[in-house]
């Protein structure tokens, strides 16, 4: 008796995704006014919703997507508030990634931020929605925030932990070396250029199992030419200066650089693939 040809699937088509998280999310710094709404900022996200809404419109189905991410909220937004309007949204993809506030404080708890974050994600899967995460990016040649990388590197661990329970995909920041060239980086050393955000993007649809037509986000740049000691001091005294001091004054007085702002897109809309 012949046995029936299983059938071989392919990548999946998501049409309703939805993005939570920070400013990292929020995409901070890619001012590139191809992807811009509104003066807003573009970021990985949309630039990694604009591929998958591609996708979509090649299978002949459509795509809608909404972004709740806020800047400088940490992981008790994420997953309260945030991840509440996002279910309410219906996706059958949710980005989640949250933790990289927190652990920037001394005593972050690790182990608690690793349960809310397997409590949400576990949440999002018993709604038959897939979840994306994302590590964070190695600090090991980042200037102050150096010091947090035994804390980054025990969340990636966690991170990858939940995802292997839970049936998640992650973006692999850690080991993505290019993201370690401060050429991906803004002025202010915390949120990445719109190259940085573009390999991000391309990076998180090689999670998702689509391959991108892009090759290139993998590849480090060239070597940038070497500065001299002056001038690197010079540099770093000014980002102290205009970053370092406005971020622990917020922190000092209990503010946030999200305070009174709300989500750039708060409904699953379509969005255009171009």
């Amino acid at each position: 008796m012949t046995q029936p040809t299983p059938e071989v699937s392919g990548p999946t088509v998501w049409t309703r995704f939805v993005a939570i998280g920070d400013s990292f999310t929020e995409g901070m710094c890619d001012d590139d006014p191809t992807f811009g709404h509104d003066g807003e900022f573009a970021g990985w996200a949309d630039r990694l919703a604009s591929h998958l809404s591609e996708i979509a419109r090649a299978d002949g189905v459509d795509f809608g997507y909404a972004n709740l991410a806020v800047r400088g909220r940490k992981l008790a937004d994420v997953v309260g508030p945030q991840l509440e309007d996002a279910l309410s949204l219906s996706p059958d993809l949710v980005s989640i990634v949250g933790g990289g506030n927190d652990i920037l404080r001394p005593k972050a708890d690790l182990d608690g931020l690793a349960a809310r974050l397997e409590a949400a994600v576990a949440r999002i899967r018993a709604t038959g929605a897939d979840v994306l995460m994302a590590t964070p990016v190695d600090p090991a040649d980042a200037p102050l925030v150096k010091a947090t990388r035994g804390r980054a590197a025990i969340h990636t661990a966690n991170i990858w932990s939940i995802a292997r329970r839970n049936g998640a995909h992650v973006i692999d920041q850690w080991g993505l070396h290019a993201l370690r060239d401060w050429r991906m980086w803004s002025e202010d050393r915390i949120h990445m250029t719109p190259e940085g955000h573009r390999r991000v993007a391309l990076a998180a649809l090689e999670a998702l199992g689509h391959t991108p037509a892009e090759t290139d986000w993998a590849t480090p740049l060239e070597p940038a030419p070497p500065i001299g000691r002056r001038e690197a001091l010079q540099a770093n005294a000014q980002w102290a200066k205009e970053y370092v001091g406005p971020w622990v004054h917020r922190r000092l007085t209990g503010r946030s650089s999200g305070d009174q702002r709300s989500a750039k897109r708060p409904d699953v809309a379509p969005l255009d693939p171009s």
